[in-house]
């Protein structure tokens, strides 16, 4: 080959390279955050998505991949003539897309890519975080798979599937119902209004893939801190059936400091004694360094990993009429905010890991030590940040409810959820089989966070059925955290709260109950609205009370919490403030939707609230 003839190959390739780049920029939108600003195709989500089971070979697919959007009964697309940007949904502005995306659609992705070459010999696993909401996977043409549900990863060893050449073609089609399926899609609507959102259609995680030895490998580990007794129980799962014994070498570190090491089976549990023990909680969120080695029967490191745990309890103890929260033994009160999670350039997908920090930083800044997490699942990163920086979480589980319109369609949409006195909703068999699936699924890849501390599989009566089996099967899967069954409205005998939701000026007063923590799950809900930081400006913004200016707004907060605080010393628990930011056509957050203006100063918040930490129970 000639000079020439190289300089124009290298010419040609540069120039579809910038071709590809310069085919994106965000869709229109009204509102960015300056973490969106700076999101590029080669900046997008690169950091290692799985923090508690890491290792230190994989490949990022996120970036630009080939688009289309076809009827839902078409084959797949002969040709890509757009570019979106993954890992953000096809809604948001971040894809380069912005489109709508409807039930009667299917949305196609292509993305070509290399195998390192330092991975031979060894098997491939390919990684979806989440995607929105039916998946199925094609590599090289070949049919490798599917998945339904919006918020787990799903993995597919794609080994076999690999081809010999250089350039490897991974095809992936998904299919979303929104509000017009019975699926968990928590407050997505395919059109928007009030409380309920713009949807997430698509792939809305990292894409990513690893390497794994062919002898065995670890797929799963599974920590259960035991605060009593100043130990922890491990347990590595092996990916695949191990062709032979493998022993499990962990090592437990302080820091730089190895504080213990102890050896066990692959797939069999094993304590390991802490001493001197360092608990976990909001004041000192202290985390214990964990890594795994896996040896074969030869004494062959074949793999190893590494994760990290804290040391805490959840319970209930008792308080001056009933049950309270307990933290590593001690009552201590949930302060926190209702967090639906939603940006208005990435909608569920955060513009970057900064931005997720920042926001939580703030949530400390302003003396909360906890968030609900609303009818979304978050990415593995959030909860890092959790653990890391000392936020209890209060996990709830995307409602699965089917919401569409009357016949006449200026009347109010018709949704699956039932009123406070009525009895559960009697599910069909196949939609009450994907929501515990899905449910189960969250409990499994969340179940060694530590900022986790209860589970909420309902929230005011949005789908609620069998409440008192679905109690019982969060309480199975998990007897390490309290259950919530029904946060508001829907109230049943059971689980470990009682939970009300109360918005007025004067708030309702909840009975305190002799077997279950009490606790105002959303209160508040003061309204905002900032000119220049608005969803949809010129049209209604609202809260539950809305007002004009920022003092107006911190003296109606002082008003509500100082009853949170009377409440707190009678007996209540916790109480959840509605919310940390605005999101879309509500101004009740705390932050502006775009995160740009604190609406009361983090300094005055954090002194106001010491009152409800320091004011103790009669």
């Amino acid at each position: 080959m000639t000079r020439v003839s190289t300089i124009l190959i290298c010419f040609v390739q540069y120039a579809l390279i910038a071709e590809a780049v310069g085919a994106w920029n965000p869709a229109q939108t009204g509102l960015m955050t300056r973490w969106g600003k700076e999101v590029t195709p080669e900046n997008a989500w690169r950091q290692y998505p799985r923090p508690q089971l890491a290792r230190t070979q994989w490949l990022n697919l996120n970036g630009l991949w080939d688009y289309a959007l076809q009827p839902r009964t078409a084959s797949m697309p002969p040709q890509y003539d757009k570019k979106i940007l993954v890992p953000f949904c096809v809604e948001s502005a971040l894809s380069g897309v912005g489109g709508k995306v409807t039930p009667q659609d299917r949305i196609w992705y292509r993305k070509d890519f290399e195998i390192p070459s330092e991975w031979a010999d060894q098997r491939i696993l390919l990684h979806f975080e989440a995607v929105d909401w039916e998946t199925a996977v094609w590599l090289n043409g070949a049919y490798i798979g599917s998945h339904k549900g919006g918020y787990d990863r799903f993995s597919f060893d794609v080994t076999d599937y690999v081809s010999g050449r250089q350039r490897q073609e991974l095809v992936v089609s998904v299919w979303d119902p929104t509000n017009e399926g019975r699926q968990p899609r928590g407050k997505q609507q395919i059109e928007p209004e009030g409380i309920w959102y713009t949807p997430v259609s698509g792939i809305w995680q990292t894409v990513w893939l690893e390497p794994v030895s062919k002898i065995a490998a670890v797929g799963q580990i599974r920590i259960v801190p035991d605060v009593d007794h100043g130990s922890v129980s491990l347990l590595a799962l092996s990916l695949a059936p191990a062709p032979e014994a493998c022993t499990v070498r962990w090592y437990v570190q302080d820091g730089e400091n190895q504080i213990a090491q102890q050896q066990s089976d692959l797939d069999k549990e094993t304590v390991v004694t802490l001493n001197p023990l360092k608990t976990w909680s909001p004041e000192s969120p202290f985390l214990y360094d964990l890594k795994i080695e896996l040896i074969d029967a030869e004494g062959k490191t074949v793999d190893q990993v590494s994760s990290y745990f804290g040391m805490r309890k959840i319970s209930l103890g008792n308080g001056p009429v009933g049950k309270v929260l307990h933290l590593n033994n001690t009552f201590l009160f949930h302060n926190g905010t209702l967090d639906q999670g939603w940006w208005p350039d990435g909608l569920h997908t955060p513009p970057s890991d900064a931005a997720m920090q920042f926001e939580l930083m703030t949530l400390k800044q302003m003396g909360f030590n906890m968030a609900r997490k609303h009818i979304k699942v978050e990415p593995d990163r959030w909860y890092y940040w959790c653990d890391k920086l000392g936020i209890m979480v209060w996990q709830d589980m995307p409602s699965a409810m089917a919401s569409f319109p009357q016949q006449a369609t200026r009347r109010p949409r018709r949704s699956e959820a039932i009123g406070k006195e009525a009895p559960d909703l009697n599910r069909q068999g196949e939609d009450a089989a994907q929501f515990e699936y899905e449910l189960t699924r969250m409990i499994a890849l969340r179940f060694n966070a530590p900022s986790i501390v209860m589970w909420v599989p309902f929230n005011e009566g949005w789908g609620q059925y069998d409440t008192a089996r679905i109690t019982r099967l969060v309480q199975e899967q998990d007897r390490t955290r309290l259950v919530n069954s029904a946060s508001g409205w829907s109230l049943r005998p059971g689980g470990d709260i009682y939970d009300i939701h109360t918005y007025g000026q004067q708030l309702e007063v909840p009975p305190m109950q002799a077997d279950r923590a009490t606790v105002i799950g959303e209160y508040g809900g003061i309204g905002l609205p900032v000119e220049g930081h608005l969803w949809n400006p010129g049209m209604r913004n609202w809260g539950y009370q809305t007002y004009k200016s920022a003092d107006e707004l911190y003296q109606n907060y002082v008003h509500k919490f100082e009853q949170i605080v009377e409440m707190k010393s009678k007996g209540l628990s916790a109480a959840v403030y509605t919310q940390t930011t605005d999101v879309e056509g509500e101004v009740n957050g705390l932050l502006t939707y775009d995160r740009e203006v604190v609406k009361i100063p983090a300094d005055k918040l954090k002194t106001l609230h010491e009152a409800v930490y320091q004011t103790s129970m009669k």
